[in-house]
């Protein structure tokens, strides 16, 4: 019974370490949570009633008059001319471009040319056969189901 009440407690309790590991790899920068389709992981951008998902939040990429969701703002991933968005962190420590609406920014996720933004290439979230891409990837923000999506880490304003 022992072996079964252990296994149960890590299980729970994983997942709230992670995350709070995962707050401290962004150092001096806003941890904006995990870019995650995943709905139901509590700080997904995907979750709708959490602190990084929710259109009211001061830390959230959907709030329109936030730092961090206005298209205004030098830190927003809606500006077509910022170049310092929010940066992606894959779980396995690997820099993944920054969110951004910028198609000219050698590091925005929306150049179709650059390392992070092009399909082909293997550190692009918009690439369906690398790891960081694939729907079914465990480290993958496209995967519905995944835990370990990547972090998103802005810069102070």
């Amino acid at each position: 019974m022992k072996p079964k009440t252990i296994l149960l407690a890590a299980a729970v309790t994983l997942p709230i370490v992670c995350s709070r590991a995962s707050a401290q790899v962004c150092g001096n920068g806003v941890f904006l949570g995990q870019l995650s389709a995943n709905p139901f992981l509590a700080d997904s951008t995907a979750n709708k009633f959490g602190a990084f998902g929710s259109p009211y939040s001061s830390v959230s990429i959907h709030n329109s008059f936030g730092a961090f969701g206005n298209p205004y703002s030098a830190a927003s991933v809606s500006n077509p001319y910022t170049t310092s968005a929010p940066k992606i962190i894959a779980a396995d420590g690997q820099y993944l471009g920054r969110l951004s609406a910028n198609p000219y920014d050698p590091d925005s996720i929306s150049n179709p040319y650059g390392k992070y933004g092009s399909p082909y290439s293997p550190t692009s979230i918009n690439n369906p056969y690398s790891q960081y891409g694939s729907p079914y990837s465990p480290i993958s923000p496209k995967n519905p189901y995944a835990t370990q999506a990547p972090i998103l880490c802005g810069d102070d304003e």
